[in-house]
């Protein structure tokens, strides 16, 4: 018991945020080592903390919250981004990654842990927006073009943070409580949580849909994800986005049709615009929208598979996705290099790598022995009529086939591009001890929880709402997992084979290809629309100031010499004459200053709106 209580005081966040001011000042290697202890301890503290353990206590003047809590689904996201965050420091020391950015980058992991781990909607806001900052200052330590793109993602981020807040503050006015799973009645619901139904809602799965990359809200994510140090990229490719996934499987409990078809478009959206880039982090950023797509869909189809699939996937993104983009990082730290044709024939050169790479796009591209297959299967048989999916999501099956077709063809022409295509013309090294001992340990993880008869059931044993292999379906009877069935493995082999014919056939043309996403028309338009606003908005204050200010000096002067006032006014009178005479003030022009900026304007402008309302209320 003593034990149980010591691990429900480690409140982790803290832990790795108190680890990321040592690597200031701590010699590096002894900071980065401190950085990665600190996060197996969490691994830890998240898989023997008690079900149910909670810290409690007040926040901003609101008792009863909650700002750690332990259950199935926290659990899974301790282990998960605990792991991968252990090796992604181990990574960043051997790639020269200096003591600032690891950091800034520990900081970034402690406020995802504080949104994963949260127990009611103001804490894990909270944290959501020190999640937001943080990773905007990560992107921004790099410079370059990083600068402006960090830009671009803090808007996104706030813009989302804000109608999350919104959502939290109108959940709160309706159910007048924080806290996950009081205050709102779901019958059906897998979790505990959700908004109130209604503006509540629907701000959350706005809000959410930023940071998950929603169709339309995911420029961001490619405009941003290949610009920092390609380190950072590592710790950006797992935090914001799958925490988010959480998050919106925490917001949704029940699950949304309308939900589940925004993340079967993602997925092929997604994978379209991956074929069609030059750059790898580029391509690796569109892959994430596209995985993400498989959780979205999970989520909104609401069956206990579905949730399952989506958790399952978001624990393996969070390792293969990470792994991919460390081996690419490793291509692109010895060759200097970011464009994947003007690579080829690494293979002889970095061995190490490419098996590292290769592990991980075979976990994403689903195929049978590791993890991926597993998890995208749960959600694919969770939309499939055939095995658990109503008749409603027969397009979404087919959405999701498409998108797995389009993995597999982006990650063969990745895989193909950078390492088999002709002979490397580039003596270079492979990755670095500490870079190998990073992709092999997290491939190590991608291949064993996935492995026939052994990985697998060890994997499910993680997994919420999974019973060893065994869930409840839809009609709430009993079900058994089989992952390895012969019905399985015909689709998978069905998908590879479609896969390799179809690359044979666009390779030549796809080369020759460099498309950007059209949505990435939105940069340049927000630009100029937001450019536009201010001159509206800075031009109209003028105008008023000029006329204001004009109107009071032309009252002060006809005050000052109201005889020539009404002379004045009298002379534009037809038929009236008014004799010449000498102004009271000698003829001078009024001096009266009323000028002030547009911010104590602001202010002066505040306080007496607020005595208004004062007066108003009283």
């Amino acid at each position: 018991m003593i034990e149980a209580d010591l691990l429900t005081m480690a409140y982790p966040p803290l832990i790795v945020f108190a680890a990321a001011l040592l690597v200031l000042v701590l010699p590096r290697i002894l900071g980065f080592a401190i950085g990665a202890l600190s996060l197996a301890a969490v691994v830890a503290i998240a898989a023997f903390a008690p079900d149910g353990a909670h810290l409690t206590g007040t926040f901003l003047g609101f008792s009863d919250i909650r700002p750690f809590y332990i259950d199935e689904f926290t659990r899974m996201m301790g282990i998960a981004l605990g792991f991968l965050g252990t090796f992604a420091v181990i990574y960043a020391y051997s790639s020269e990654a200096t003591k600032t950015m690891a950091a800034f980058a520990l900081a970034y992991v402690a406020s995802a842990l504080g949104a994963a781990f949260a127990g009611d909607w103001l804490v894990l806001v909270f944290m959501w927006e020190i999640m937001a900052l943080t990773s905007t200052v990560l992107v921004w330590h790099y410079g370059g073009d990083a600068v402006r793109a960090g830009y671009r993602y803090a808007l996104a981020h706030g813009i989302g943070g804000s109608l999350v807040l919104f959502a939290v503050i109108a959940h709160y006015a309706q159910v007048g409580t924080f806290v996950f799973g009081e205050g709102v009645d779901y019958p059906n619901a897998l979790l505990a949580g959700g908004f109130a139904e209604g503006l509540p809602m629907l701000l959350a799965i706005l809000g959410i849909g930023v940071n998950v990359a929603f169709v339309g809200f995911h420029t961001w994510l490619p405009d941003t994800y290949p610009r920092p140090h390609f380190a950072a990229s590592v710790f950006l490719a797992a935090f914001t986005t799958k925490t988010s996934a959480y998050v919106l499987l925490r917001a949704v409990p029940e699950g949304n049709i309308y939900l589940a078809y925004m993340g079967g478009l993602m997925a092929v959206y997604g994978v379209v615009f991956a074929l069609l880039q030059h750059d790898m982090r580029a391509l690796l950023s569109y892959h994430i929208q596209a995985q993400l797509g498989y959780m979205v869909a999970g989520i909104g189809i609401g069956t206990t598979i579905g949730a399952a699939g989506a958790m399952g996937h978001l624990f393996n993104n969070v390792l293969y996705k990470s792994l991919l983009f460390m081996a690419v990082g490793v291509v692109i730290y010895r060759t200097r290099e970011n464009d994947l044709y003007k690579l080829g024939g690494l293979w002889r050169e970095m061995p190490l790598t490419a098996i590292a790479f290769f592990i991980g796009a075979l976990s994403i591209t689903a195929v049978p022995g590791f993890s991926g297959f597993i998890s995208k299967g749960m959600v694919l048989d969770a939309a499939d009529p055939g095995y658990y999916g109503g008749s409603e999501y027969q397009a979404l099956y087919w959405l999701l086939f498409i998108g797995a077709i389009g993995t597999f063809l982006s990650f063969i022409k990745l895989g193909f591009y950078v390492f088999f295509h002709g002979e490397s013309d580039r003596q270079v090294r492979d990755a670095k001890p500490g870079q190998i001992t990073a992709m092999l340990s997290v491939g190590g993880a991608c291949v064993v929880l996935g492995l026939p008869a052994v990985g697998w059931p060890v994997f499910t044993d993680l997994l919420p709402l999974i019973d060893g292999t065994e869930f409840l379906g839809p009609g709430g009877e009993g079900q058994t997992l089989t992952p390895y069935s012969t019905g399985h493995l015909m689709d998978a082999a069905i998908l590879i084979a479609i896969s390799a014919v179809g690359f044979k056939l666009i390779r030549k043309p796809l080369s020759k290809i460099d498309y950007s996403d059209p949505a990435l028309i939105v940069n340049p338009v927000s630009y100029h629309v937001g450019r536009g606003t201010m001159r509206a908005t800075t031009g109209t204050y003028a105008a008023v100031d000029n006329a204001v200010v004009g109107f009071v000096k032309r009252c002060y002067w006809v005050g000052n010499n109201p005889v020539l006032a009404v002379d004045a006014a009298a002379r534009r009178l037809p038929m009236v004459e008014a004799e010449e005479r000498r102004p009271a003030d000698g003829g001078r022009p009024s001096t009266i200053h009323l000028r002030t900026s547009i911010g104590t304007t602001v202010l002066l402008l505040t306080i007496v709106l607020t005595v208004v309302l004062w007066l108003l209320i009283s």
